[in-house]
């Protein structure tokens, strides 16, 4: 029986071309993602630069491309950084400080990246400080691992500029890096300040904390959310363990951009997303992120699955 016969028409040739199209993208969705995400340190923005990327592929002679990979992951990038330009200025009216969205990565944490390299909160924040093509020459060889004429080519550099931007990216990440502790210490040491500081005990936090601590806390303007970081172990053990943040609250257990996290809940209503950085001496950032947007952004991404980040 012919397919006139069974009175089903053929697919045409355009609609065969858009399911390659639309196979080729799925299949790289993800490390478009993961590039995206650390470039800007938003999963809403790194989204809306997928979604650019896509359409982009739609409309580009896909004949022509010898690498769908590469001519993805360039778009990508390009866009990235442009988007990046601008956020810089709107990060500028932003009450307080400023953190990336956290993303949770428990749900498929090797999608996207070969290596789970500058994914965590506190170094996506240390990359804010590089102008966005440093930051996209990092990622892209520590999280991707592409050559440098890869990255040259993708950013439009020649190949020893990129080795002198990866470069000194490194030694400025080493400048603020302390040894970190395996993920088990991590979690031990996040739930005994999480303890600790539900029931008051300063004490305790003071412990846990290194001399220098200092905390950081993302509300854009909340009420009772601290605009600047709050240094030094007594302080932060204090700002911490205030009655007004843990009264009837509950905690659970999260994964945060590859680390240990809890969210902290109020009648079933997530109203903060904490995680601290750790070393060998003890807690030394604490980070908060109360802005509602970017807790939903991290529900989001539980939901959704786009820990396409390694």
């Amino acid at each position: 029986m012919t397919s006139s016969d069974s009175g089903a028409a053929p697919p045409s040739r355009a609609t065969s071309d858009l399911d390659d199209a639309v196979s080729v993208f799925q299949r790289h969705r993800g490390r478009l993602f993961g590039i995206a995400y650390r470039v800007l340190g938003s999963v809403t923005e790194a989204e809306d630069v997928v979604q650019e990327a896509w359409l982009r592929w739609q409309k580009t002679d896909r004949s022509v491309v010898d690498n769908p990979m590469a001519f993805l992951s360039t778009t990508a990038t390009r866009l990235a950084i442009n988007v990046a330009q601008s956020a810089r200025v709107r990060r500028e009216s932003y009450i307080g400080t400023w953190l990336p969205e956290p993303v949770d990565t428990s749900a498929d944490p090797e999608v996207g990246a070969e290596r789970a390299e500058a994914v965590e909160l506190a170094l996506l924040l240390v990359l804010e400080r590089l102008n966005p093509s440093e930051r996209a020459a990092y990622v892209l060889r520590e999280a991707f691992d592409y050559g440098y004429p890869e990255i040259a080519e993708m950013l439009g550099l020649s190949p020893a500029n990129v080795r002198k931007i990866v470069s000194r990216a490194r030694r400025h990440l080493l400048d603020e890096a302390r040894e970190p502790v395996d993920t088990a210490e991590h979690r031990r040491l996040l739930d005994a300040f999480v303890a600790a500081a539900r029931t008051g005990d300063v004490a305790s936090l003071e412990v846990l904390l290194t001399p220098d601590a200092v905390s950081l806390s993302d509300g854009n303007g909340i009420r009772g959310c601290a605009r600047v970081p709050v240094l030094s172990a007594a302080r932060v053990a204090r700002l911490s363990s205030r009655r007004l943040l843990w009264h009837d609250a509950e905690t659970e257990a999260v994964t945060a951009n590859g680390l240990p996290g809890a969210l902290v809940s109020r009648e079933g209503r997530p109203v903060a997303l904490l995680t601290v950085v750790a070393s060998k001496d003890g807690i030394h950032q604490v980070l908060w992120v109360f802005n509602p947007d970017k807790i939903a952004a991290f529900l989001d991404s539980r939901s959704r699955g786009t820990a396409a980040l390694g």
